[in-house]
């Protein structure tokens, strides 16, 4: 059997002596490298990319648990076991959150740091051994949609939601809906569907998460689409970063043809990273001032990023000119095209809400629903490579 390839991360150099001395007595462990921080950690991960990764978790500059998130991330074949003085609970968690996948307390003997390291090691590589994912990349060419607006109340989970449902049949694909509005997310509610696990008990696993994992937390609706709730308990956002979410987006593109996110109404670094890796992003306003105001600093916040203006599609949510401002004024004052209109259509979206079933499947006979479905209709053309020059969608109220 060849030796399980160790490193030891401490800011000690103490410490990281005694622990490879506990370790040379074991003919399965050899200590191949050593780091005294968080960042030498990373780094040295990446390089070298060891078995197993014996990390401390309080560390001056980049902490134990800031560290163990990047390299669970960038080096997934890496296992991490943290060890730390503290053995109370809330540390175990944020171990395990980060991607921990066991949590020694010091002091420790060397037989029970060498069994915990081979065990963590061997059922890690028998459970590998089991996994067989659902499709490979080169089968599916996924697009990510994100549904965004800096300014809450505009129709963004009502838009999200449709859509997704409405992509599915017609492109009759595997269409994933993510929930990150991570305090106050409403698409369960909006569909109907029974929630047992949500992101925040997934990334709890965020060590062995794959796509044979990913697909345990999603939430089957009657339409087919996929469903990944938001947090039951608003306290629960803070616990998932910026690194979840990307990792969360990169395995669901190995399954999913369309994988539509609705956000929050903010540039928090959970929606900024769905921003950047999205291939589209509808941007959602209604034509009331505050709302403009918002949408116009939203699109200068996404400007100052370098998003290419094909990627961001301005779609304007309850569509009526009776109420004062025009849709030239509009698009003169955010120097942005209209891409859809969605009418005004209370009774179709409140009850349907409501009821918890989509109106693109209950009511495809209205105006509101018409025009989500031609939306997807459109992003599906897109991403077929077949974009409709004509831009169909603003012939609906144009």
């Amino acid at each position: 059997m060849e030796k399980i390839n160790v490193m030891i991360v401490d800011d000690s150099y103490e410490t990281r002596s005694n622990i490879k001395q506990l370790l040379s007595f074991s003919r399965k462990l050899k200590v191949t490298t050593e780091a005294a921080s968080g960042e030498e950690a990373v780094i040295l991960a990446g390089e070298l990319r060891p078995d197993v990764i014996l990390m401390d978790i309080n560390m001056p500059g980049m902490d134990g648990i800031k560290a163990t998130e990047e390299i669970t991330l960038n080096v997934p074949d890496s296992i991490v076991i943290i060890m730390s003085v503290q053995g109370e609970t809330e540390y175990v968690r944020k171990a395990m959150t980060a991607g921990a996948r066991d949590y020694l307390c010091k002091p420790f003997s060397g037989d029970e740091l060498s069994e915990t390291i081979i065990n963590v090691y061997e059922n890690e590589m028998k459970r590998r051994e089991k996994i067989t994912p659902l499709l490979t990349k080169d089968e599916i060419r996924s697009r990510v949609i994100t549904i965004f607006s800096t300014k809450g109340g505009v129709g963004k989970t009502t838009i999200a939601s449709n859509l997704a449902v409405s992509m599915a049949r017609s492109s009759k694909k595997r269409v994933a809906l993510v929930d990150l509005d991570l305090q106050f997310g409403d698409v369960a509610i909006m569909l109907n569907v029974s929630v047992k696990n949500t992101i925040s008990d997934l990334v709890k696993e965020f060590g062995q998460l794959d796509s044979s994992l990913m697909e345990d937390y999603m939430v089957t609706h009657f339409s087919g689409v996929k469903v990944l709730p938001a947090p039951v308990k608003p306290e629960y956002a803070e616990y998932i970063t910026a690194n979840h979410v990307e990792k969360i987006i990169s395995i669901l593109r190995e399954s999913y043809s369309y994988i539509i996110i609705d956000t929050s109404a903010s540039f928090h670094e959970t929606v900024l990273t769905s921003l950047d890796l999205s291939d589209k992003i509808l941007i959602i306003s209604t034509l009331d001032l505050p709302t403009i105001k918002n949408v116009k600093a939203g699109l200068d916040v996404m400007d100052t990023l370098n998003y290419p203006q094909e990627k961001i599609h301005v779609v304007l949510n309850k569509a009526s000119e009776q109420f004062g401002i025009r849709y030239r004024d509009f698009e003169s004052t955010l120097h942005k095209q209209i891409w859809s209109y969605v009418p005004e259509d209370s009774p179709t979206v409140v009850t349907s809400a409501n009821k918890g079933f989509p109106f693109v499947m209950t009511r495809t006979e209205t105006k509101v629903a018409k025009a989500i479905i031609d939306m997807g209709i459109e992003l599906v053309r897109e991403t077929e490579g077949g974009v409709n020059k004509k831009s169909p969608l603003r012939k609906l109220f144009g």
